[in-house]
């Protein structure tokens, strides 16, 4: 019997086997492809992560967050977050408000600064911003090292006894006498309790349980570009950004290899984890191309690398961070495409919901069985 039987090892799902191990209990973790493939959306070179947001349970997580991987890195012995400040930028006739992120950040005692295109194009002047673009500056953002995080909480997990096994597809969850029998093609393993973090495969878990969510996935892609002055774009001398358009665009300074990067948040063709190609959509590439050619022209040079992901949404957008409805000892953890930087605390939150019973936070934004989800599978 195992105590915390986790599955998919991305991200959140390497974040929960760490602090559940790190808790003393017994840990297995499945994955259906190779440990740290690339198939879905959580390996990399790095993420942003931030304290920028217009509600207060962001703000609050996000608070978890950077606490959890300070403890991740010392537990480690490994940097993992670099501080490089953070611009949120929004043009005129924004998609999002700025007034309720400083609302929110002000309620919440969260530093920041407001700044006009003048000031933001003099402190970062590989900017060439329009007159009417307000920009919000926090201190505190910077960049999480994606694939190297994901890997600590990997090791850091089996130094303390979990097992990881990679290629082991889950083929059903079978709640036995209280207990769980999760079954692959080859083996069954009981567990008390066990943490769904698949994903884009959330729904083919769920399927056999009777339930399923209305998620969205989507192949998207990152640039990397060979900037003239590479030197413009360290994490010492460039922010990382957000730029609040219909369709935001994100980007970060160049870490853990040459070129600073660049792309849209949902930009990309709805997939499947299936029929996703791994090739770069050349109209997503002249999209990004044309924002950083109008507004980041100093980043502008040729095309180093251009790497695919996979999104999965919610139609909200707000993470699923609950035990499933009517299964109290399996939690289900969906990041909604931009838990990354949260991955560390949302690992924890997983596994105080099945083992606990609860966690701080679980919050009803989170909750499996808000309208948002539930009112969207009764209309489809």
């Amino acid at each position: 019997m195992t105590d915390v039987v986790v599955i998919g090892l991305g991200a959140l799902g390497s974040a929960a086997a760490y602090w559940a191990a790190r808790r003393g209990l017994t840990v297995l973790g499945l994955e259906r492809f190779a440990i740290g493939h690339d198939r879905g959306a959580s390996e990399d070179r790095s993420r942003i992560i931030r304290r920028t947001y217009p509600t207060p349970e962001y703000l609050r997580f996000a608070e978890g967050a950077f606490d959890a991987w300070a403890a991740v890195e010392a537990d480690a012995d490994e940097r993992l977050v670099l501080r490089t400040g953070g611009l949120d930028l929004f043009p005129a006739g924004s998609a999002d408000d700025p007034r309720a992120y400083e609302r929110a950040m002000g309620e919440a005692g969260t530093g920041f600064e407001r700044l006009d295109a003048g000031e933001t194009m003099r402190r970062w002047p590989a900017w060439r911003l329009p007159s009417d673009v307000e920009v919000l500056f926090q201190p505190d953002a910077g960049i999480v090292a994606a694939s190297p995080a994901n890997a600590a909480h990997r090791r850091l997990a089996v130094e303390r006894g979990a097992r990881l096994l990679g290629e082991s597809v889950v083929i059903e969850i079978v709640p036995t006498g209280g207990r769980f029998d999760v079954r692959t093609a080859t083996e069954t393993h009981r567990a008390r309790t066990v943490l769904v973090t698949a994903d884009a495969w959330t729904n083919e878990l769920l399927a056999p349980l009777g339930l399923s969510f209305p998620l969205r996935v989507s192949q998207e892609q990152v640039t990397y570009y060979d900037a003239p002055d590479p030197s413009a774009f360290e994490p010492d001398a460039f922010p990382v950004w957000i730029w609040h358009s219909a369709t935001h665009v994100y980007g970060l300074p160049s870490f853990g290899g040459p070129g600073p990067k660049v792309a849209l948040h949902a930009g990309g063709s709805e997939t499947t984890p299936d029929t996703r190609t791994f090739q770069p959509d050349p109209g997503y590439a002249e999209r990004v191309d044309a924002f950083v050619e109008e507004y980041l022209p100093s980043a502008m040079g040729p095309t180093l690398e251009v790497k695919t992901c996979q999104y999965t949404q919610t139609p909200d957008q707000d993470f699923v961070l609950d035990r499933l409805p009517g299964f109290d000892g399996i939690a289900i953890g969906l990041g909604s495409a931009h838990a990354f930087k949260f991955a560390s605390v949302f690992g924890r939150a997983l596994v105080e919901l099945a083992v606990d019973g609860g966690s701080p936070w679980a919050v009803p934004r989170f909750s499996a069985t808000r309208p948002a989800l539930t009112d969207d599978v009764a209309a489809s």
